[in-house]
């Protein structure tokens, strides 16, 4: 395709289910680099049958650390990062072999991203258009060892416009227990780095953290316009948020605190002031929630 080859990246862990799916939508990329965690499924077997280089890395809890070496090992100058779950449009093929062989000045590229979450592409509470830099020239890129970080550039950027036909598909999450057990590892994970940096667990940021995220996702950034499953991932979004903060007492070794009843209702009056303001700023005259949504509503009242 590219007069400059492409080299495409793909971390895996028992991704049996999935991977077939990437590799048939990049048989167009000059090479396949498969970063294996020893799985115990047929992951590396699809990835050979698809001809694929499979190299190894010790297993982690999260890919970011092992991104680094997987693009360390790609052959090409240029390199696109996949995820297992997730796949590349034709049109968004051409558009990269274009990029690579135009302007040298760019050297990485921000990708829209659609998730597919339930069943549906999910639009709404920033799931879209969700953009990451996906593709660059190899040596401009550093990813960070911590979870869901973006990762160090240098050079020239650019984004693509938020259209499904420059976007990845990214196949997300197909049931409720996948979330659940993500939730769980993730928050962990994320629960340690903010002990890391010195952050010691309040009562309060259980009240807040969960609600804050929940009308921010719902409400300020429109999660209502996708339905139900807009309302039901904002709930899920801010139980992970009340999840962390749990946690993170937990590293505190579950220190007995004292609960200020006075205070606590505080500020659980302070989140239903703000559920009203948002109630009554948002119109919901055609949205297909807005029983449940007007039910919530009475109560509070």
């Amino acid at each position: 395709m590219a007069k400059f080859k492409i080299s495409v990246v793909i971390n895996t862990l028992n991704e049996e289910k999935d991977l077939a799916r990437v590799l048939k939508s990049v048989k167009w990329a000059d090479e396949v680099v498969v970063c294996d965690m020893y799985s115990t499924d047929d992951t590396v077997k699809i990835a050979k049958d698809f001809g694929a280089k499979v190299i190894k890395h010790d297993r982690l809890n999260f890919v970011e650390p092992a991104r680094n070496f997987a693009i360390s090992q790609a052959s090409n100058e240029w390199v696109l990062v996949l995820d297992p779950d997730e796949e590349v449009p034709e049109t968004l093929a051409v558009k990269l072999a274009e990029i690579a062989d135009g302007d040298s000045v760019t050297t990485h590229v921000e990708l829209p991203r659609k998730n597919m979450i339930y069943g549906k592409w999910v639009k709404a509470s920033m799931w879209w258009p969700d953009y990451n830099i996906r593709f660059f020239k190899k040596s401009q890129v550093q990813w960070s060892d911590r979870i869901h970080q973006k990762p160090h550039t240098s050079g020239q950027g650019i984004q693509l416009a938020a259209e499904e036909r420059w976007a990845l598909t990214h196949y997300h999450y197909n049931s409720i227990s996948q979330f659940v057990l993500k939730m769980d590892r993730y928050s962990g994970i994320q629960a340690k780095e903010l002990f890391e940096k010195g952050e010691r667990f309040k009562i309060v940021d259980l009240v807040h953290k969960p609600i804050n995220e929940f009308l921010s996702r719902f409400f300020a950034n429109r999660g209502y316009q996708d339905g139900l499953h807009g309302l039901v991932l904002s709930l899920l979004q801010a139980i992970s948020f009340m999840l962390v903060y749990i946690k993170l007492w937990e590293l505190d070794g579950f220190e007995e605190k004292k609960v200020d009843l006075k205070e606590l209702q505080h500020h659980f009056n302070q989140g239903g002031k703000d559920l009203h303001y948002w109630f009554g700023f948002v119109s919901l005259s055609n949205n297909p929630v807005k029983r449940i949504l007007q039910k919530a509503k009475n109560k509070l009242s």
